[in-house]
């Protein structure tokens, strides 16, 4: 248990700055609970496995709720897993202004991937309860269910249930590795279909949300910085390809007399990878999954089917991007004569954060003097299904060489820390 300890809590305050504890915000409290809950599906490797509407999430929840009863919040939690924790505001009537994130987890990951979002939240809540100060709004910490989707491959069911924009009859037909349907799922952490579906909020009641993430890639680090501001969440548009040529003896066919349908999948692999840039700064396209067929080591290849993934925070330009890859595979067609089919598999929408938001967290990182700094969202967040309908922000932090899903997951404290002030300065300026 002390190996434990000197692992996550004790790392954590190793190089901590202290002179970071002011206006009633601990390092030392955000870093022990941290550790309380890394030790919740502690694996052998010393990563996290909370599956989505699984025990380990549920006592992870629990064990929150009791935090936030310990600040002074009013804490519930909704048919569908998702926990808030209220603050009254002066304006009783007025609506909430919601931050959290989820403290599910991919099996092995990371320690710090949906349970920092969380504890900052309720770390502005304990630092008002430290300062006397009690908000204009009432204020929401909020842990979203099965945001990571482990379970059942399909995530952000907790935010989906509270928006009311849940696939329920797709729900229903899914199973996880045990065999397990959905509604089986639910009922062992004691829900069910039925309270999954009450769990829709009147979306009246609430102001906005705003959630605090690691940003799970290199640039923060690269600058030197510890938090900064996301401009949107990109939406995958998914495409499936099939390259069809025709299989052949590979000493016997000469060169000028193939159709090698490797040949022509390997030049749009190589072409798609430049596309992106030609349009969006923040656009992004990957071939990350690819099939050979007959797939031997002397038959020239005959068919080759592959995925794309393509995402942007900006619906126009993802659909200009998604555009020319489809032109580009014509051309390909045509110069090694093979034939080319494809078929969208998922298309997502894409969140872009408004502008006003995007000024509200500039000026609160300038109030704590951090250089403001932006940049997309490459992965979804819950964040994405809430700002459908309602204003949402989000606050990245820094991640030490961009690992995540990963034991190796590490923000230091300091630039934790540095982000509940951040995070607290944002929802003050929501006040008014």
């Amino acid at each position: 248990m002390k190996k434990d300890t000197l692992h996550l809590r004790g790392r954590l305050l190793e190089k901590y700055d202290n002179k970071l504890d002011k206006n009633g915000i601990s390092g030392k409290r955000l870093a022990e609970r941290l550790d309380a809950l890394s030790r919740i599906g502690r694996t052998e490797s010393n990563g996290s496995d909370r599956p989505g509407f699984s025990h380990e999430e549920k006592a992870a929840k629990e064990l929150i709720m009791q935090w936030m009863k310990e600040a002074g919040l009013t804490a519930r939690m909704d048919g569908a897993g998702n926990v808030f924790g209220r603050l009254a505001g002066k304006n009783g009537d007025a609506p909430a202004i919601l931050s959290g994130s989820h403290v599910d987890s991919v099996p092995n990951g990371g320690h710090f991937d949906g349970p920092l979002g969380v504890l900052a939240a309720l770390e502005v809540a304990e630092s008002w309860k430290e300062t006397v100060y009690q908000p204009e709004k009432p204020f929401e910490v909020v842990i979203f269910t099965d945001e990571e989707g482990s379970r059942f491959q399909e995530g952000l069911s907790g935010s989906e249930a509270m928006m009311g924009k849940a696939d329920l009859e797709a729900k229903k037909k899914r199973q996880d590795a045990n065999g397990l349907f959905f509604e089986e799922v639910l009922q062992d952490v004691g829900l069910s279909l039925d309270s999954y579906v009450s769990a829709k909020r009147n979306l009246n009641e609430i102001d906005s949300f705003v959630e605090v993430h690691i940003e799970q890639g290199k640039r923060l680090e690269k600058e030197g910085l510890s938090c900064g501001i996301v401009t949107g969440i990109a939406g995958p548009h998914w495409l499936k390809f099939t390259f069809e040529g025709q299989a052949g003896h590979a000493g016997n066919t000469p060169m000028d007399d193939r159709q090698d349908a490797l040949v022509a999948a390997s030049e749009f692999i190589f072409t798609l990878n430049t596309i992106p840039r030609q349009v969006n700064e923040s656009a992004v396209a990957t071939v990350g999954k690819l099939f050979v067929e007959p797939n031997g080591v002397n038959v020239i290849p005959g068919k080759v089917t592959l995925y794309v993934d393509v995402r942007d925070i900006q619906e126009e330009t993802r659909k200009e991007v998604v555009a020319r890859i489809l032109r580009l595979s014509e051309e390909l067609s045509q110069k090694h004569s093979v034939q080319v089919q494809y078929e969208d598999l998922l298309i997502t929408p894409p969140v872009p954060i408004s502008e006003e938001r995007q000024d509200q967290m500039k000026k609160a990182l300038e109030a704590n003097n951090i250089r403001p700094y932006s940049l997309p969202s490459g992965a979804g967040h819950d964040s994405q299904v809430v700002g459908s309908e309602l204003p949402v922000a989000m606050l990245f932090v820094q991640s030490k060489d961009g690992i995540s899903h990963n034991p190796a997951e590490w923000s230091s404290l300091d630039d934790c820390v540095q982000a509940v002030h951040v995070l607290k300065s944002y929802v003050e300026s929501l006040q008014s």
